[in-house]
């Protein structure tokens, strides 16, 4: 939970910093709508988009109402759109991120966060990798592969930021799909491990990718 609140806080400084106002926020993949709920309370004019039924009824109690889907918001653009750990799980990626793109105001900006199966975690663990998700994540992505597929609609990246946590959460969970259970010990030295390496290699478990509308 601490960890939730410092991610929230960070993810909500972020935004602020990449607006010159606080302006219109559409967040893809909303869960129960904490990242809405966070930066409503910062002055941002909040949309958000879950597919889930039940995640969106969670999301009403604290007075986030949730679209079902991108359709929903046609014809309108936003200054900043974000999918914290989203497009992994998208079956139409093509077509999603153009449909995305149109979603951007001029000089908007994009938000993505995503595993990394080049970090050191991934190699490590290999197929017991619990960033893999297999059915749940249908795509992984490289630094490379990202800048590629956002360039074919005109979204240059400006930024890329480690979600060094995220070493430590996905060891643990590997740790247990590989031997049957947490070593915490284990898990924490592997992820400690991944980030220190991703110092010089940039490589890190997940990472956030900022990219801007031409």
């Amino acid at each position: 939970r601490q960890v939730q609140k410092w991610s929230l806080k960070n993810k909500t400084n972020l935004i602020n910093s990449l607006s010159k106002h606080k302006g219109t926020l559409l967040d893809i993949g909303a869960g129960t709508g904490n990242f809405c709920e966070t930066s409503k309370q910062n002055s941002w004019d909040v949309y958000g988009v879950e597919p889930n039924k039940k995640a969106r009824e969670i999301a009403a109690k604290k007075n986030i109402f949730l679209h079902q889907s991108i359709e929903d918001f046609k014809g309108q653009q936003f200054d900043v759109v974000t999918l914290w750990h989203v497009l992994e799980h998208l079956p139409d990626l093509e077509n999603t991120i153009k449909a995305i793109q149109k979603l951007l105001k001029p000089n908007g900006v994009l938000i993505v966060a995503v595993p990394n199966y080049n970090s050191f975690d991934a190699k490590h663990y290999k197929r017991f990798w619990a960033a893999y998700d297999v059915p749940r994540h249908l795509w992984h992505f490289s630094q490379t592969s990202i800048q590629k597929i956002f360039a074919l609609v005109s979204l240059n990246l400006i930024r890329e930021i480690p979600m060094k946590f995220d070493a430590y959460y996905v060891s643990l969970l590997s740790e247990k799909y590989k031997n049957g259970k947490m070593n915490i010990l284990k898990s924490f030295w592997i992820g400690f491990q991944s980030n220190r390496k991703a110092k010089k290699s940039s490589e890190y478990s997940s990472l956030i990718y900022v990219l801007k509308n031409n």
